[in-house]
């Protein structure tokens, strides 16, 4: 589970508070307290699963009798039309459970099967994509978990993780070095990842690595640039590529050496896969 169980109990709780409310009306008016169906979620296009317990929890938060059968499980690609869970049990207490599953199940399978994609483009060469923390707020863990179902490797989860030196940072105190120098002096080696330095130029690169940086973050620079970064420093720092990468253009990214692509997108505006709850009668 991406979440602890308390934090996994919370939000559970807080999605259907914010989706169910006092009760579901239109289900209570229209649906027979004994009546029962059964269900299947079925893909409406080719997806890679993600969040499919959660789901399965939000259920069984409304009515633990509920049956769940979970066919597919986080991780694997699914084409359209397969089924990756049947449901049975009360109507009404399926159908006020059944936006709630979805949406989380739509919404984590969007960003794994993304991030798939980008993945595949890569899969080739050494270089490992990278998430971000550009996510929805109070969404991240999931969001970050869905991404790894995707392959992705996670980065920063929070501030706290690790020295990221960006352009205002450089701004504010004056210099790369200066910037590196600070970090080292705070204590650089708490952090997970060393100290990382986002670089502009091949000349803001040259003076991180002087000053002691562990990582570069090449931002927004040519496949010229990268490839002239990697002859230099490969070995002797890691090197990570950054800045409006796409599904087209990161396969010749991968191919210039780096070791690590980060792409913001694939938590900040993945689509949400079509997955369609399905009554048998």
């Amino acid at each position: 589970m991406p979440l602890y169980k308390e934090e996994l109990r919370h939000f559970v709780s807080s999605v259907l508070d914010e989706d169910v409310g006092k009760g579901d009306l239109t289900t209570q008016a229209t649906i027979p307290a004994d009546a029962t169906l059964s269900a299947e979620m079925n893909a409406r296009e080719n997806m890679v699963v993600a969040g499919i317990d959660i789901a399965s929890l939000i259920i069984h938060a409304v009515d633990p009798a509920i049956t769940v059968e979970i066919l597919v499980q986080d991780g694997v690609e699914v084409t359209a039309g397969n089924s990756i869970m049947r449901l049975e049990g009360n109507a009404r207490n399926i159908l006020t459970a059944e936006r709630s599953a979805l949406n989380v199940l739509q919404h984590l399978s969007g960003i794994a099967t993304l991030t798939r994609r980008y993945v595949k483009q890569i899969n080739h060469t050494g270089c490992k994509l990278l998430d971000t923390r550009k996510t929805i707020p109070m969404y991240r863990k999931l969001a970050k978990y869905a991404s790894r179902m995707g392959g992705a490797v996670n980065h920063r989860m929070r501030l706290d993780d690790g020295i990221l030196i960006k352009d205002n940072h450089i701004a504010s105190v004056g210099s790369v070095a200066a910037a590196v120098e600070a970090a080292k002096a705070h204590g650089a080696d708490q952090s997970t990842i060393g100290i990382t330095v986002e670089c502009d130029t091949l000349n803001q690169a040259d003076e991180a690595v002087a000053a002691g940086a562990t990582r570069l973050l090449l931002d927004n620079m040519s496949n010229d640039m990268l490839r002239n970064a990697v002859s230099k420093y490969s070995g002797k720092v890691e090197l990570e590529a950054s800045g409006g990468v796409t599904l087209e253009t990161i396969k010749a990214i991968a191919e210039t050496g780096v070791d690590f692509i980060s792409v913001g997108r694939i938590t900040q505006s993945a689509p949400a896969i079509d997955i369609g709850l399905d009554y048998k009668v």
